[in-house]
């Protein structure tokens, strides 16, 4: 996990795009292949990308606000 870093403080941004890299092969399995198991990891990989992506929301409109 931590390759370049020593600790889970990673940007948000760039834990969408690790995730978005990570299920790019299941993504093709489920939509070439028809692998169900491979678009149930996809689901949940989008799933995550929602979540982290509203947390980033959030926390940019606090941050606005603060100013």
């Amino acid at each position: 996990n931590g390759e370049n870093m020593n600790n889970d403080t990673t940007n948000p941004l760039d834990q969408i795009i690790t995730i978005l890299e990570s299920v790019k092969s299941d993504y093709n399995k489920f939509y070439d292949g028809g692998n169900s198991a491979a678009g149930t990891r996809v689901r949940k990989a989008m799933q995550e990308v929602k979540n982290t992506a509203h947390g980033i929301r959030v926390h940019v409109q606090a941050t606005k606000n603060e100013r």
